[in-house]
């Protein structure tokens, strides 16, 4: 099995981003394959990832898909890899609210029997930095911690404090960041900017945090550890197998017959994915089903194709920032007339979150799609967590009643006309019904993983029967 660890951290802005994604980078420059992983629903750091890697950054949530196929998730990403590094999620023992330890830092390590390596800020301690390490490493002791990364750090008196104060801890050192020259990251109101969008810049930042890290840890040690985890009973997840598994009938392919007797579609539809620097959001998970599905999944990006890729019979727009480019997503006219072409026709769309802005008439008072009677904007409240959902219509995703986990992300709101029919009741933190069910078009705030029910993408390939 992969040699493998787990980067995590006492809490949030501690330095897990530049420490795994500068090892991540640190471990393939020296010619291993490193596999990255990003425990729950964060898009923008597996791009980062991506970028270290060169192999697609790939999420852990066990609330969205369930702890029993993070493994095989995991070792599904993993294949062929020499070392994967998985990035925590806020604080290592944060989770799901109200839910124990679901989808937290520590659940992952324990389910992938990982080393953690902890990221700490020491800019505001010395000595107290033991019992710190001290109180995370026996919180849980089925939580290895490995060895601790001290970030921050002002200077050589200040290191020696803290290495004195750890070596009674039994936690070794691993490495030292100082609080000078730390790798600068382009940030705005949610997070880091997507790779997608400021390419050059991002390159930039891993090469810094490639070398910060390199400057800085012991990488031989920090392999050992990785190489020291036991062997992971999972068998890999493939998206074939989930697919009969999840059709009710045994077929995994896509290129024949509707499941269930339904009328033939034709071979091979093609699924046309919107990218580029507006959305940059998606599971690559979701691509890998619709392919094994029998699809022939073309990017596009919005921002500069004025025409959809040839032969679109569904389509499907994620999330991202297109907020940012409301004025160039406007003025592209010509895609915005194919998009709304394709929507009337009845053909299966799926749009989360941005592709939910790009299909509504306006955003901030710019001409979208027009698919969709809502208007958007900008909004100066966060909304933000795990959703339980239902949904309430049948779509070309879901049969009504069909329940999913999801999560949210946003600052912006919807105002909705008269008349629409929404997708999905809601059931926290209040009760509410959001989205919207129109003809095949399928568009919702949410932002749902495929892998945990593996029936919506073929439901939504079956809509291109024709």
């Amino acid at each position: 099995m992969v040699a493998r660890l787990v980067i995590a951290a006492p809490s949030s802005g501690s330095g897990k981003t530049t420490v795994a994604t500068g090892l991540m980078a640190a471990f393939a420059g020296r010619g291993l394959a490193v596999s990255p992983h990003k425990v729950g629903p964060d898009y923008i750091d597996p791009g980062y990832h991506a970028l270290a890697t060169g192999r697609p950054g790939r999420n852990l949530d066990a609330y969205l898909c369930g702890t029993e196929l993070m493994g095989p998730l995991f070792a599904h990403g993993a294949a062929g890899a020499d070392l994967a590094v998985v990035e925590g999620v806020m604080g290592l023992y944060d989770g799901a609210a109200g839910q124990g330890e679901l989808a937290s830092t520590a659940q992952i390590a324990k389910v992938l029997r990982a080393p953690v390596v902890l990221v700490v800020d020491a800019s505001s301690q010395s000595r107290s930095v033991a019992a710190l390490v001290h109180g995370f490493a026996s919180w849980d002791p089925r939580v290895r911690i490995g060895g601790v990364i001290l970030n921050k750090v002002g200077s050589d008196r200040h290191e020696v404090l803290l290495r004195e104060a750890l070596d009674e801890s039994g936690v070794p050192v691993l490495g030292v960041l100082r609080r000078t020259g730390q790798a600068q990251t382009p940030s705005r109101h949610l997070g880091l900017v997507p790779v997608a969008e400021r390419r050059p810049d991002a390159v930039g930042a891993v090469a810094a945090m490639a070398e910060q890290v390199r400057a800085g840890c012991d990488l031989e040690a920090v392999l050992a550890l990785a190489r020291s985890a036991p062997p992971l009973d999972a068998g890999a997840w493939d998206p074939r197998e989930a697919l009969a598994v999840g059709s009710g009938d045994g077929t995994a392919g896509g290129d024949q017959a509707a499941p269930g007797g339904g009328k033939a579609r034709r071979a091979r539809p093609v699924v046309a994915v919107a990218g580029g620097a507006a959305f940059s959001f998606s599971y690559t998970e979701h691509t890998e089903l619709l392919t094994a599905a029998g699809a022939d999944v073309v990017g596009f990006d919005p921002l500069h194709d004025e025409r959809l890729p040839e032969g679109t019979g569904a389509l499907v727009i994620g999330g991202g920032f297109p907020e940012v480019y409301g004025p160039e997503l406007s003025a592209n006219e010509p895609l915005r007339g194919a998009v709304a072409e394709l929507a009337a026709s009845g053909a299966p769309v799926a749009a989360e979150c941005a592709g939910l802005l790009y299909l509504s008439r306006s955003l901030d008072g710019h001409p979208m799609c027009g698919v969709l009677d809502a208007e958007a904007r900008m909004s100066e409240r966060l909304t933000l967590g795990y959703r339980d959902a239902v949904a309430v219509s049948d779509s070309s995703l879901a049969r009504a009643g069909t329940r999913l986990r999801a999560h949210e992300f946003h600052r912006t709101v919807l105002e909705p006309g008269a008349g629409a029919v929404p997708a999905w009741g809601v059931h926290q933190p209040e009760r509410r019904v959001e989205g919207f069910v129109q003809q095949g078009v399928h568009a919702s705030y949410l932002h749902t993983h495929w892998a945990a029910q593996p029936a919506v993408a073929r439901r939504f390939l079956d809509r291109c029967a024709g």
